[in-house]
């Protein structure tokens, strides 16, 4: 039987103990894949999952994080999605291939992996072949281990839920994963992309990338800023990434009938903005918890035609994981990756 190494926890907390771990692998039947990982980017809901458990029923010893790209090394007897020698990247919430969400308005669904599944951070495993998609052609593996959260947040966000057009202003907050697939995708459709950040630094790399406009909110109110830059006009879609209180800011930077895509807790949970501009306003306020397989799939085809390339701030080897941790906490521009 074989064996594979992995990266583990035995409790949550701030205090809690990164060791690489050694655990048997199941047979390879029916329809699972045994995949061989090649890269796993990071989220800042890793950390979040690390240091409180998120609420969630976790299996210990636990594997985090929740995005890979690897190769399928060996197939079962009904498999019929893969063969051995593709590249493959992990979906975020198994279960849901597409549609509307699962679970009920009494228990919404948040069964995903890194969570109430084990995590990825495994030289191996052995799943069902639903639990994967095909990789980009394009992308490398460290690349392709980047969309099945924050690439296809930005996604399902701006294109499945968003029906963004070409020419629409698009407000992008920050610099980390999901905000710059963001600008990569808007400009990808043709929209008008305007990004804040407090470091000029980023900021230049972000107008090299491809924004429009950008706003340093360390000079001024950021939303005045807009408003200047746009004739007082606003944004059709504002990727509210930072949270908590902040949900008023995109309250007043959204453009009349526009659309807010809440997607980040960094200022908290508890979200709360103005009743007037909502009123008035009348955008639409919609939650993004990341996406489906079909959504992801769609992301893929893109990816391949148009050519689009993740921004990676920097790759660490597996027996650096405590490292890439560290930099997720100083706020990367793009992704952190560990490769294999």
């Amino acid at each position: 039987m074989q064996t594979t190494r992995q990266w583990q926890i035995d409790a949550v907390g701030p205090e809690r103990q990164l060791t690489i771990g050694e655990r048997r692998l199941e047979p390879v039947s029916g329809n699972r894949v045994l995949v061989r990982t090649e890269a796993v980017s990071l989220n800042f809901r890793d950390r979040l999952v690390l240091e409180s458990g998120m609420g969630l029923p976790l299996q210990f010893p636990f594997v985090p994080a929740s995005d890979m790209a690897g190769v399928v090394e060996a197939v079962g007897p009904e498999v019929s999605r893969f063969k051995p020698g593709d590249r493959v990247i992990s979906t975020f919430s198994p279960d849901w291939i597409d549609g509307r969400g699962l679970g009920d308005a009494r228990t919404p669904p948040y069964k995903t992996r890194g969570g109430f599944y084990p995590g990825v951070l495994s030289q191996y495993t052995v799943l069902s072949e639903e639990w994967y998609s095909r990789a980009p052609d394009t992308l490398d593996a460290a690349q392709a281990s980047t969309l099945p959260c924050a690439g296809l947040t930005a996604w399902f966000a701006l294109i499945e839920r968003g029906g963004l057009k070409a020419g629409d202003k698009v407000l992008v907050q920050g610099t980390g994963g999901v905000a710059l697939f963001g600008l990569q995708i808007a400009k990808a459709h043709g929209a008008e992309v305007f990004i804040t950040s407090g470091s000029a630094e980023k900021l230049e790399r972000a107008v090299a990338l491809g924004a429009d406009h950008a706003i340093n909110r360390h000079e001024g109110d950021w939303v005045e800023q807009l408003y200047q830059l746009t004739g007082g006009y606003g944004a059709d879609h504002v990727l509210e990434i930072v949270g908590g209180p902040h949900l008023g800011q995109a309250l007043k930077a959204v453009a009349i009938n526009g659309r807010i895509s809440v997607i980040g807790v960094l200022e908290g949970f508890e979200v709360s903005g103005p009743a007037g501009p909502l009123l008035l306003k009348a955008p639409v306020v919609q939650g993004i918890s990341v996406g489906h397989r079909r959504a992801l799939e769609d992301l893929v085809r893109a990816i391949d035609q148009t050519g689009l390339k993740p921004v990676i701030d920097k790759r660490y080897a597996f027996n650096e994981f405590p490292e890439a941790l560290d930099h997720l906490y100083r706020g990367p521009f793009g992704k952190v990756v560990v490769e294999f």
